[in-house]
């Protein structure tokens, strides 16, 4: 122990993470372990930026805890609308040993590879339909394409660990929360490529999707971020009904937690702030709003969601006060536009993530002591 970092040097993930290696194992099997909850937002394209951090957060789990370490293994809940649900779900699949198949940096990649493919928009279409303005402004043969060479015939319940991805039933009218932990039963149960389609599609981009459980029951769903773009606030609730003992087959797993027994991070894909003026809007009518509203309700959906949580968290006492965390960038010079799969705005998505990392690498470490320790 003489060899360890010196007091100034406290702070660091690596002495952080040796120190707890050297606690006694006996203390350590007697503790009850805080639920870990990854929350993934909406965006699109954007969602590079929360691949970018992850893939940071990631790194860091190897160097100090595990040369092969994924992010799928290192959260006990992993809840994500639209483009976070895609990741949620690539992050979640399971390689032959039931542990998480996919890194952070292969997720990186499928966006950089795939993206336009998915946001694609022929010279054609982009005349018949300009804007988007009489048809969706996506076709779905684009993503239903890429998905079904990604996840196949993987199915829900197969997961390695919780989930939790939105959407929204426009027939029947209410939320459904698609649950990998649910989905022991075919009524629950779903090909994942048909979840991410669902998730995914967002009213103007993509038409409704209309999937079928395995059980054979029809579903038209819409984007999940219609009222949940972030998802931390359903994927908390959720988290209170699960019985994660018996989920992991560990006794050190907390049931039901509260919300004292939760570490939740919650990433963003961007911070818009693209401001509306009165005299732009005084006369819009319905087309003219289409735009400025979506991107509004999207934005205030997250805004009003992390204030509760940071609400609900100012309740607790001081160390459970700092497990909440809300890794919001700013986008810098990159598109806040959805679609916007061009090389140039890749590059910029992907310099957004790692200006934040570089500005708040000490969150992120801390992040990362957190994940190791409640492993």
């Amino acid at each position: 122990m003489n060899d360890i970092k010196k007091k100034n040097d406290v702070t660091s993930v690596g002495y952080l993470c040796l120190k707890n290696r050297v606690k006694n194992k006996k203390n350590v099997a007697a503790m009850t372990n805080k639920i870990r909850v990854l929350s993934l937002d909406g965006g699109g394209i954007r969602g590079i930026i929360s691949c970018v951090i992850l893939k940071y957060i990631e790194e860091q789990l190897q160097k100090y805890d595990n040369p092969n370490a994924k992010i799928g293994d290192y959260f006990d809940l992993i809840a994500g609308s639209s483009t976070g649900g895609l990741i949620a779900c690539f992050l979640l699949h399971p390689n032959n040993s039931k542990h998480a198949l996919f890194s952070v940096d292969q997720a990186l990649e499928l966006y950089k590879k795939r993206g336009d493919k998915i946001f694609h928009t022929s010279l054609w279409d982009g005349i018949i339909n300009p804007f988007g303005l009489f048809d969706e402004k996506l076709s779905q043969k684009n993503i239903e394409k890429q998905l079904e060479e990604v996840f196949g015939t993987l199915e829900l319940k197969d997961l390695v660990k919780p989930c939790l991805v939105t959407s929204y039933d426009i027939h029947q009218r209410n939320a459904k929360f698609f649950c990998s932990h649910e989905a022991h039963l075919p009524i629950e149960n779903f090909y994942v490529k048909d979840v991410c389609r669902a998730t995914s599609a967002a009213p103007t981009y993509f038409e409704p999707a209309r999937i079928k459980s395995l059980y054979g029951q029809e579903f038209i769903l819409i984007d999940g971020g219609v009222y949940a773009n972030n998802p931390a606030l359903c994927a908390f609730a959720e988290a209170s009904k699960i019985q994660f003992s018996k989920v992991f087959g560990c006794k050190h797993k907390k049931d039901y937690p509260e919300i004292n027994d939760l570490i939740i991070v919650s990433i963003g894909t961007g911070e818009v702030l693209k401001p509306y003026s009165f005299d732009k809007l005084k006369d819009a009518g319905k087309i003219k709003w289409i735009s400025p509203l979506i991107d509004i309700l999207l934005s205030s959906n997250a805004e009003t969601v992390n204030y509760h949580l940071t609400k609900m968290y100012s309740t607790l006492g001081v160390r459970s006060q700092k497990n909440y965390y809300r890794l919001m960038p700013q986008l810098r010079n990159a598109s806040p536009e959805m679609d916007n799969s061009s090389e140039e705005n890749v590059y910029e998505l992907i310099q957004a993530g790692m200006y934040y990392i570089d500005a708040n690498r000490e969150t992120l470490n801390e992040i990362v002591n957190k994940l190791i320790k409640n492993k």
